[in-house]
């Protein structure tokens, strides 16, 4: 049987996946391409295959399938009758951060599961919901190769002077620096660029990545060379519900004068600073 590829990018409520088929030539070829969403209130799986036909759409209740683990199974478990029983080959996963340490796709073990594990507080939205379905099918299924492909990834080859802060050295090499996100879009931009717009495909190019969470990104001859985004996702244009680049005196005057804690100004600054929720 064909060798196949599973892509995962896993988020709060959804998981969104594509299958890949890996021809004889290395070549890639989709086969499908759906999600499960709606986890923990109204759970649905859907898919379609490459011609657009429609190949499930179910739903269970909210109490069968409350959180990522139990959504991953149903994916998994349809996917597998779609496959007459097999596994995929291998799972490729979108991760938000790749902190200083990983600058391109890399195979998990539990010594790189650790390590992005403690990126957790630089990518509080994202990366917690990446790595739970990494850690679930190490658990059920430790012997499938398993990929990680990073947000930051595309952004490591920045200009030391873009990738400083005006802090000291030591912090910098403690591994505070701007790292950029969204970079899985941003190189996929760069690579279509060539044949959907030539002209400019070689030279400088601003790319907006619009959406809950949004940035841009300065790219020349197909390399990024700044981003508007940072050491974390906060940084840069304003969200959905980000309020983006703020003077930090602001969290100063919230933490001291109206005396907020850290966690209150976490949720105010990634989840309501921009939206007319109150941030308690």
């Amino acid at each position: 049987m064909t060798e196949t590829i599973l892509i995962l990018n896993a988020g709060s409520s959804s998981i969104k996946f594509q299958l890949f088929a890996v021809e004889a030539d290395d070549k890639l070829t989709r086969r499908m391409k759906g999600q499960i969403d709606g986890i923990g209130t109204r759970p649905r799986l859907f898919a379609k295959a490459k011609e657009g036909e429609t190949l499930v759409d179910q739903s269970w209740p909210a109490s069968t399938v409350a959180d990522a683990a139990a959504a991953l199974d149903k994916a998994v478990t349809w996917l597998q009758q779609q496959l007459g029983g097999e596994l995929p080959s291998a799972i490729g996963h979108r991760v938000a951060h790749g902190g200083p340490a990983f600058g391109e796709p890399t195979v998990i073990d539990d010594a790189v599961l650790e390590q992005l594990e403690r990126l957790v507080p630089l990518a509080p939205l994202h990366q917690p919901n990446n790595l739970a379905p990494i850690r679930a099918i190490r658990l059920r299924r430790p012997g499938l190769l398993q990929v990680a492909c990073f947000d930051t990834a595309f952004h490591r080859g920045h200009a030391e002077v873009a990738q400083r802060y005006a802090i000291p050295d030591a912090l910098h090499r403690e591994g505070i620096r701007r790292y950029g996100f969204h970079g899985l879009s941003y190189e996929y931009i760069a690579k279509t660029l060539p044949r959907v717009a030539p002209a400019v495909a070689g030279g400088r190019v601003v790319v907006a990545h619009l959406g809950g969470g949004t940035s841009m990104c300065a790219i020349e001859s197909g390399r990024s060379v700044d981003s508007t985004m940072g050491f974390t996702a906060l940084d840069g244009l304003p969200m959905g519900t980000r309020p983006g680049q703020i003077d930090p005196g602001i969290l100063l005057y919230l933490l001291n004068a109206n005396g907020w804690d850290a966690a209150r100004l976490e949720r105010f600054l990634y989840r309501s600073a921009a939206s007319r929720a109150s941030p308690e």
